[in-house]
């Protein structure tokens, strides 16, 4: 199977501007999980049939099964939708706000032991809540269908700053389960995610103590250090950024080197596509090849959210290229190797001075070196994701703190 970034990309737009946008003006937002949402063709014909079992399991060491709340919330068919405790389907409704003016579409788990729930074909995000309950608003759209305003853990004026919580994201539908555990907006929660299926599969499980290495090593670096949100929460440098607690300038200084180094030599990159041969012209980056595509200087915000001048549209030429480009960046490797993409995880973030710190952090704290640290970490398959086209279960544990 050819890494997810060779594949048309099928994606629609990454969860990273979703919330914080939400939050900031009061508007909604329709969830696109970062999780393929088609079937890959060389995977077979299997389908999944039925709701799926979803078990949440709470290992997390820390918090009683009484003090977990999960939400299930996502779209079906165009319009956005809740899991209900008895495995249906509601539709979002602006009468869900309580007297607090907030829905309150948790589910608890059982006293003890294991909660298994019934998933319909959906996408979406399973959070879970430690502590206190999620204040999550239900506000028409633009269109004037009701949706929700969904936590954004990096804006000090969420009502949901100082609850403990995290997320994972899914899409479930006749093609099978393809899901992963995100740090893309912010790292809290320490959790995996399993699929049963053809095989047991599970990622984004930490190693012993993961979870303080990684706030300890984004502490250490200063540009990242504020990031860092007591013992609550990881702030990723995007979402910083916009909160005036990063640098808008971090990456400036290596996105310059770039452009000085492959205005004199060229730089590959290899997609599914075919490969792409580019070099800096005036100040455009253009390759040509299987199509002939170029990128305007980024910004330090373009590279860490890879969009803006990074964007990757689903054309199957452009975007795949601009992926790769966005995790070189992330990553510091595409001054140090000119065939992109770069394989090797040891090559990445070797920069001491400029790389994406948060990133680091998070994968050397996971226990196969895979996580969702940037928008594009699936490029050379380094993202906590897994998916199967004939699913029996889903699995999301609360590991220990």
């Amino acid at each position: 199977m050819p890494p997810r970034h060779q594949r048309n990309l099928s994606r629609r737009k990454l969860i990273t501007a979703l919330a914080g946008a939400a939050v900031a003006v009061p508007a909604a937002a329709v969830i696109a999980p970062h999780a393929l949402a088609t079937k890959d063709p060389a995977e077979g014909n299997s389908k999944a049939a039925g709701a799926l079992p979803l078990t949440i399991v709470n290992n997390s060491g820390s918090f009683a099964n009484t003090s977990v709340r999960v939400y299930v919330v996502g779209n079906q068919d165009g319009r956005q939708v809740r899991l209900t405790p008895e495995g249906t389907l509601a539709p979002i409704s602006l009468s869900d706000n309580g007297a607090d003016g907030f829905t309150d579409y948790s589910i608890p788990l059982s006293g003890g032991g294991e909660t298994t729930l019934s998933l319909p074909y959906m996408s979406g995000r399973i959070y879970v809540a430690l502590g206190d309950k999620l204040k999550i608003k239900a506000v028409a759209d633009g269109n004037g269908n009701a949706a929700l305003q969904y936590p954004a853990g990096w804006v000090t004026s969420d009502p949901n700053y100082t609850v403990l919580h995290d997320c994972a994201e899914f899409t479930y539908n006749a093609a099978g389960m393809f899901c992963n555990t995100t740090m893309v907006d912010m790292f809290s929660v320490p959790m995996s995610i399993g699929l049963t299926g053809a095989k047991n599969q599970t990622t984004g499980s930490l190693r012993d103590g993961g979870r303080a290495q990684a706030f300890a090593a984004v502490s250490r670096i200063p540009e990242f250090a504020d990031l860092v949100l007591d013992d609550r929460r990881i702030v990723a440098p995007g979402h910083g950024l916009d909160s005036g607690i990063f640098a808008e300038d971090y990456f400036d200084p290596y996105i310059d080197e770039v452009w000085s180094t492959y205005t004199g030599k060229d730089l590959t990159v290899t997609t599914n596509a075919g490969t792409f041969t580019g070099r800096v012209r005036g100040d455009r980056f253009v390759f040509d090849g299987p199509a002939s595509v170029s990128f305007d200087r980024p910004s330090t915000r373009d590279v860490l959210f890879c969009d803006g001048k990074l964007a990757a549209p689903n054309d199957g030429t452009t975007g795949p290229v601009a992926a790769v480009l966005g995790a070189g960046f992330n990553r510091s490797t595409l001054i140090s190797d000119p065939a992109q993409p770069t394989a090797d995880p040891a090559a990445f973030y070797r920069s001491s001075q400029i790389t994406n710190h948060y990133s680091a952090a998070i994968h050397a704290a996971t226990e196969e070196g895979k996580a969702y640290g940037f928008a594009f970490d699936d490029v050379a398959d380094f993202a906590s994701y897994i998916q199967d086209t004939a699913p029996k279960g889903a699995r999301l544990t609360l590991t220990p703190f």
